[in-house]
């Protein structure tokens, strides 16, 4: 089977590459790196939501799209989180930045079983899921900038709502294996 390129696909390996982009501008030794940083991880933000509004709107759905698009948003947090806790070495952020990666993983995984199982469906992404997306990518955001603006606390306040989207990913992990577990026990 071929692989299709089309727009939201295109917009997906789009945000993979900003990965690299992101990670050498977060290192360099500029006032404005923060922003820049910011900037790019809002607009990987950006390709994500467009990508998949695109997919379904002019129904450019595939197999490799949906493959692709989580795989992208889970190495952007991934990749993301880890540079902001080795800025920011403390146990405050590894805790719910380990939260969130395991959570990442565990989740993959559980979907790649439920689905060789022919139970995919049981794990698809939820509302709840949808809520802690946000409230994590917005956290990131606030704590790739971390500096006040306006006189607001945006890293103190990226720190709180990273701890929400750790409270988020662990409720959702939960529905979803408890989904999982579900099957399981009818099997």
């Amino acid at each position: 089977m071929a692989i299709q390129f089309n727009i939201p696909t295109i917009l997906t390996l789009l945000r993979i590459a900003l990965i690299p982009l992101l990670t050498v501008v977060f290192y360099l030794p500029w006032h404005y790196s923060n922003l820049a940083c910011t900037l790019i991880f809002t607009l990987a933000g950006i390709t994500d939501w467009l990508d998949g509004y695109l997919a379904r709107k002019m129904q450019l759905e595939t197999p490799f799209g949906a493959f692709l698009d989580p795989v992208a948003d889970k190495l952007m947090v991934a990749f993301v989180l880890v540079l902001i806790v080795q800025q920011q070495a403390t146990p405050y952020l590894a805790i719910p930045a380990a939260v969130i990666i395991g959570r990442e993983i565990t989740i993959a995984s559980l979907r790649e079983w439920m689905a060789e199982i022919g139970q995919r469906a049981k794990v698809k992404v939820s509302q709840l899921g949808k809520w802690k997306t946000t409230a994590q990518m917005v956290a990131i955001g606030m704590l790739l900038y971390r500096e006040d603006l306006w006189g607001i606390p945006i890293n103190y306040y990226g720190y709180g709502l990273l701890y929400i989207a750790a409270v988020l990913t662990l409720w959702s992990m939960i529905n979803y294996l408890s989904a999982a577990l579900a099957v399981i026990r009818e099997k």
